[in-house]
């Protein structure tokens, strides 16, 4: 059978086909395409190849950063405070297209020659570095139910099932290696791309670094750089100033990540948590290096530096090292004599600041917390901002200054009687001394003996109140307010600015009855002699600070000055000094002023019997002062309930010397036995004063 006929023909057998014809057009239109595709590929390339091939250039092309050393902190004198110790560490840098699959192979190399002991893996991470091997992760995946791995669901979805199945059904026992691994791929798998990260450094032994140097081409992204840990040369007990860092391994804050993350910081970067280093985290922090990674096929090709980085900015503080010791030791000193006296045992607590009035520089911050019911004292200097305490009779500086400004009483005139306040159905509100020692007294001398009559009765006159002795007394609404208005002058009851975070503004006590809505007339009276409201430590020394300096209210502050430090670590190069500010101007004449600078030195130098500080006459500088004690109560911070047991503030502010003041004062001891009074304020008083004049020596005049 005969599949295929033959053309027979027709004619002489002479015609054309037609088929080369048409292959000739086509081959025709084809080469008229080609042409066309290479003058539009020839105009390409000279009108716009520059730019294609910095397009291309740019999509190979990445910029990575890498930690700066942060910066230091000195004392006023120029001692370091706190710096940077330089430490080795076993680094990562995260490719651009790195696998799970090779970071576990790399995590599993690396724990052969690491071991990370400071540090344990959580469930997550166990299960996150069990799935990171293939054939583990298929068999779980197999175990899942149907509904646990539909298609419509999706990898991260899977995943989540997954992991939890390891973690509820498998619950895998790693060896100790296994457990580092896992810490490995966890931080590996954390890291950005391009980033570098630390994956050990504290702990991190010679043997260790040998050993990864050597097998540095089998272990990808992995290196030997360094890292840095703060250090302090001159005590740890300044810590409570300077605050903290956290580590690499907690990194940003959770409750500020995306204020870090937008700022540029990366989320295993160090910074600053509290005080000095939160609040200057800014400067502190340096200027990232910057470098320009090239990679071609999804590998690193090139690496070059674009920028080599800035260090943090240095800080020099106010604070003098030496000082700041010297008080320390001398607080702790009291406290202690005051627990073993018995008069401390259920005190919370004691705080003492010194500053210089003229500028508001801090010269010292101390305190300590003490727990009673396990008998331990921890350093605390930041409860001098913080903290708040019913300050008793070291305010009625203030309250006398507001009776002169307000001319209810005048420098030649200010003599009130010393009568007791009898308010119907209240106990008697009177002095510390007997009813009748005085039957009046004048401002300076009120001061002296620390008269609350005097106060009381300023009061009564000030706000215009209505009183009859034991039946009636009536105040106007705005009492609380006109009082706390004129300590307001002086920075008690608000933020004094100070350039730490976390400052309290104190407390205020209710100015009205909850249940009557009428005013609490006897706490009005309270208040005028500082037995109400409750102020901060550096509120006090604000407020006496004002008076040493002839009105001034000067911003407290801690920085003196903002600069760089060589890379040598030899020289400080400063570019920001502090100028002093002045908050307010306390508008009071001359002579008004000098009755309570008067009554300040009387305080210490007086000679009326019933005078609180005459044990510092001696004392050389001299000083001028006011001592105060404050009812209080215990508070059981275990409970978080106040007691019915009663208890004293023991608190004393000054200057010195008392004609040319140079360093201002505030002390608190926080609530002692009322019947173990001692002379612990004005014991620490007179170191403070004594210690810094020694420190300075020749300086200044008395």
């Amino acid at each position: 059978m005969s599949y295929f006929r033959k053309n027979s023909g027709t004619g002489n057998g002479s015609q054309t086909a037609n088929t080369p014809l048409r292959m000739k057009i086509l081959v025709g239109i084809i080469l008229i395409l080609f042409a066309a595709l290479i003058g539009q590929l020839a105009y390409l390339q000279l009108a716009y190849g520059s730019r294609f091939a910095a397009e291309v250039d740019s999509t190979d092309q990445n910029t990575i950063s890498k930690s700066v050393p942060r910066g230091i902190m000195y004392d006023s004198q120029g001692r370091i405070l706190v710096g940077n110790k330089a430490i080795n560490a076993v680094t990562y840098t995260r490719g651009l297209s790195t696998s799970p699959t090779t970071m576990y192979k790399v995590a599993n190399a690396l724990s052969n020659y690491i071991e990370i002991t400071d540090e344990k893996p959580s469930e997550r991470m166990v299960a996150d570095y069990y799935l990171a091997d293939s054939k583990r992760e298929a068999k779980v995946k197999k175990a899942l139910p149907k509904s646990q791995k539909k298609t419509s669901l999706s990898t991260s979805q899977i995943n989540d099932y997954e992991v939890a199945y390891v973690e509820k059904q498998l619950k895998p026992a790693l060896t100790s290696k296994e457990k580092t691994a896992a810490l490995i791929y966890n931080k590996m798998s954390g890291a950005t791309t391009l980033s570098t990260i630390n994956l050990k450094s504290n702990g991190l032994t010679n043997k260790e670094i040998a050993q990864v140097g050597e097998h540095l081409s089998n272990l990808p992204g992995v290196g030997i750089g360094t890292d840095w840990n703060r250090y302090y040369p001159n005590g740890s007990s300044i810590k409570s100033i300077i605050g903290s860092v956290s580590t690499t391994k907690t990194g940003l804050p959770s409750d500020s990540l995306q204020y870090y993350l937008v700022n540029g910081y990366s989320r295993n970067d160090r910074v600053g948590t509290s005080y000095l280093e939160k609040e200057y985290e800014a400067l502190l922090k340096g200027t990232k290096a910057s470098y320009k990674v090239t990679s071609k096929s999804g590998k690193v090709s090139k690496t070059e530096q674009v920028y080599a980085g800035q260090s943090g900015a240095s800080l020099k503080l106010t604070i003098d090292a030496k000082y700041q010791a010297e008080v320390t030791k001398a607080l702790k000193t009291q406290f202690k004599k005051a627990i073993g006296a018995g008069a401390a045992k259920l005190s919370s607590g004691a705080y003492a600041v010194a500053i210089n009035p003229n500028t508001g520089a801090v010269l010292a911050l101390s305190g300590i917390s003490y727990d009673p019911s396990k008998q331990k004292i921890t350093d605390n200097a930041l409860g001098n901002i913080n903290q708040s305490f019913v300050m008793g009779s070291v305010v009625k500086g203030a309250q006398v200054a507001g009776g002169l400004i307000n001319k209810v009483i005048t420098p030649s005139n200010s003599t009130l009687p010393d009568t007791p306040i009898y308010l119907p159905g209240s106990p008697v509100k009177k002095s510390i001394y007997p009813v009748g020692i005085f039957s009046s007294l004048d401002a300076p001398s009120a001061l002296e003996v620390s008269s609350n009559i005097y106060m009381m009765q300023l009061t009564l006159r000030w706000i215009k109140a209505g009183y009859v002795a034991k039946s009636y007394i009536h105040m106007p609404q705005t009492a609380f307010q006109t009082l706390r208005n004129n300590f307001g002058m002086f920075g008690l009851g608000q933020k004094t600015g100070i350039d730490l975070p976390g400052e309290s503004s104190g407390i205020q006590g209710s100015s009205f009855d909850s249940k009557t809505g009428l005013i609490r007339s006897g706490s009005v009276l309270d208040e005028s002699y500082g037995n109400y409201d409750a102020y901060t430590p550096i509120q006090l020394a604000q407020y006496v600070s004002a008076i040493a300096n002839g009105g001034y209210r000067m911003q407290p502050y801690v920085v003196k000055s903002i600069g760089h430090t060589s890379s040598d670590g030899k020289r400080f190069s400063v570019y920001y000094n502090k100028k002093p500010t002045v908050q307010f101007k306390i508008p009071w004449t001359q002579s008004e002023l000098d009755v309570i600078k008067d009554g300040f030195y009387r305080v210490t130098h007086g000679s009326n019997a019933w005078g609180t500080a005459h044990s510092l006459k001696n004392v050389k500088p001299s000083i001028s002062a006011k001592t105060g004690t404050a009812q209080t109560f215990y508070y059981n911070a275990k409970t978080g309930k106040s007691t019915d047991t009663e208890l004293i503030n023991e608190t004393m502010v000054g200057w010195a010397s008392s004609n040319n003041p140079q360093i201002a004062f505030a002390i608190v001891f926080a609530g002692f036995d009322p019947d173990l009074e001692g002379s612990y304020n004005k014991d620490l008083a007179k170191a403070m004063v004594t210690s810094y004049y020694k420190l300075h020596k020749g300086q200044f005049t008395n």
